[in-house]
């Protein structure tokens, strides 16, 4: 069994159809996924999502993204945060982080929004779901002053070397989505092959990012399998291996993540 450990069952593209969607992951040997939440604003059809599917492994996650630091409607407080991470299918706090690409929200926004999400996942003791572009210097600073009882995953990796070896060295996990299945990602690929065994995870980061060979297609958790495969290939091993390996690392972090 596979377990997409980030996906966005809540959004749009998906719509009326996400019971056949996590029917799909099942039949493919998906047996679970966090549905992941951006908005707080929004939590309540995030986890109205994550309740649905209780029975089919879904989980879920509450945050606010980088992108929506400074939105009027995120503005809210760790405490009220910290109480919604208290429902029994939120089992990580996030996405959270820094994304200087597109710096859809200034700067010292996002950190204080992100510095203010890893206190509410060291009090809930909850791992926490990184999103990092383009700044890589804030965030390794960032999480190694929230201290050594932190954890949690570098979400849908595709950063540098250095931004590994950090997380690494902090105890974090890495999760690697479609992105490592790309014709250009052969220097995601050597760093995969370096990260070890039990600190990696598979996603999807659905809708967005379809693997190979569904490159341009809406991506949905079924397609976890291209990326694990290709993931497997890279670490020399089974499909299998790999599945049970992956499958183990994520209770092992998301430690509140039953199977039903």
């Amino acid at each position: 069994m596979l377990i997409d450990s980030h996906c966005h069952l809540d959004f749009e593209d998906f719509g009326a159809e996400v019971p056949e969607v996590v029917a799909r992951a099942h039949q493919a040997g998906v047996g679970g996924m966090i549905t992941i939440c951006t908005h707080v604003s929004k939590f309540a059809q995030v986890v109205a999502v994550a309740d649905k599917f209780a029975a089919q492994n879904v989980w879920c996650s509450v945050g606010i993204h980088p992108h929506h630091a400074a939105e009027p409607a995120e503005q809210t407080t760790a405490a009220h945060i910290l109480e919604l991470a208290k429902h029994l299918r939120v089992v990580g706090i996030g996405e959270c982080g820094l994304d200087y690409y597109y710096e859809h929200s200034p700067k010292a926004e996002q950190q204080a929004c992100f510095e203010m999400q890893l206190q509410v996942a060291l009090e809930a003791d909850l791992p926490v779901i990184i999103h990092s572009r383009e700044a890589d210097d804030d965030t390794i600073r960032i999480l190694r002053a929230a201290g050594s009882k932190l954890r949690g995953v570098m979400h849908c990796f595709s950063g540098t070397r250095r931004l590994a070896e950090a997380a690494l060295e902090i105890g974090f996990f890495i999760s690697l989505s479609g992105i490592l299945t790309f014709n250009k990602s052969q220097d995601l690929r050597d760093i995969a092959r370096d990260v070890p065994l039990d600190r990696l995870l598979v996603e999807t980061d659905s809708p967005y990012l379809a693997p190979v060979p569904l490159r341009g297609k809406r991506n949905e958790p079924a397609f976890t399998v291209h990326t694990a495969a290709k993931l497997a290939e890279v670490k020399g091993m089974s499909a299998d291996e790999l599945a049970r390996l992956t499958t183990a690392n994520f209770f092992t972090l998301f430690n509140k993540a039953k199977l039903a």
